[in-house]
């Protein structure tokens, strides 16, 4: 039986730098969460075979930048709250301001960086840094007069790791890397902060992050979120 909590709504926040520091307004909360994603992951190799030979010897060349592929909605009937305040639920327009409104954010090309924003989805355990690869729009429900009350969203969106970045990953205990740990017998959430930012001080961030009530009983076998220590607040 899952735990009960209030529902979080996925969000996307947009960057007009590589390194993720300058976010672009406000994050956008989707009109209704996807009923799930697929998270892709791949290996290049060279497709190496010697003259004579019966097979293949494929040689190790690089791994391949990660995907997130996922459905998000949009209703412009009214029945599904709106989550942004300043965007009505029902509109004359349907979802047409709604479309707009997500395709400016993931895709339209900004100026000031001379390319699409920078992205970073962030759903729960789900921290991805991204660029948007396609997007593709499906409408399914319309006025009488053909305006589109409901719209799917199909979205590719491919991992994004800065040079700096690339550089810390080179280093695996970095503290500017996010974690995602499942708990031990023995494990208290101070003694894992210190193991991941060589301090216990983020704990109480950390334990607010994962929606924890009580960090002094960890449940062994769940895991935990350990964002990079700049957004840990310690």
């Amino acid at each position: 039986m899952f735990p009960a909590g209030s529902l979080e709504k996925m969000q996307i926040l947009a960057y007009s730098d590589a390194n993720f520091t300058k976010q672009l307004g406000s994050a956008y909360s989707v009109w209704i969460n996807p009923a799930s994603y697929n998270y892709s992951f791949k290996i290049c190799y060279n497709n190496r075979q010697a003259q004579g030979s019966s097979g293949p010897s494929p040689d190790f060349n690089r791994v391949a930048t990660d995907t997130v592929t996922l459905d998000l909605y949009f209703d412009g009937t009214g029945v599904v709250p709106s989550p942004n305040p300043a965007m009505p639920a029902a509109s004359s327009n349907g979802v047409a301001d709604q479309v707009a409104a997500f395709k400016t954010l993931v895709f339209s090309y900004n100026g000031t960086i001379h390319s699409p924003n920078y992205l970073w989805l962030s759903w729960a355990t789900l921290q991805f840094q991204c660029r948007l690869q396609s997007l593709n729009f499906s409408y399914t429900l319309f006025m009488p007069d053909g305006t589109p009350l409901r719209a799917k969203a199909s979205c590719t969106f491919l991992g994004f790791t800065s040079e700096q970045q690339l550089a810390k990953e080179a280093n695996n205990s970095s503290p500017d890397l996010s974690h995602l740990i499942t708990v031990k017998i023995g494990d208290t959430l101070p003694n894992l902060c210190y193991r991941v930012y060589g301090t216990s001080l983020p704990y109480i961030n950390v334990a607010a992050i994962n929606g924890l009530s009580d960090f002094r009983n960890l449940k062994v076998g769940s895991q935990l979120l350990f964002p990079p220590l700049r957004d840990s607040g310690s």
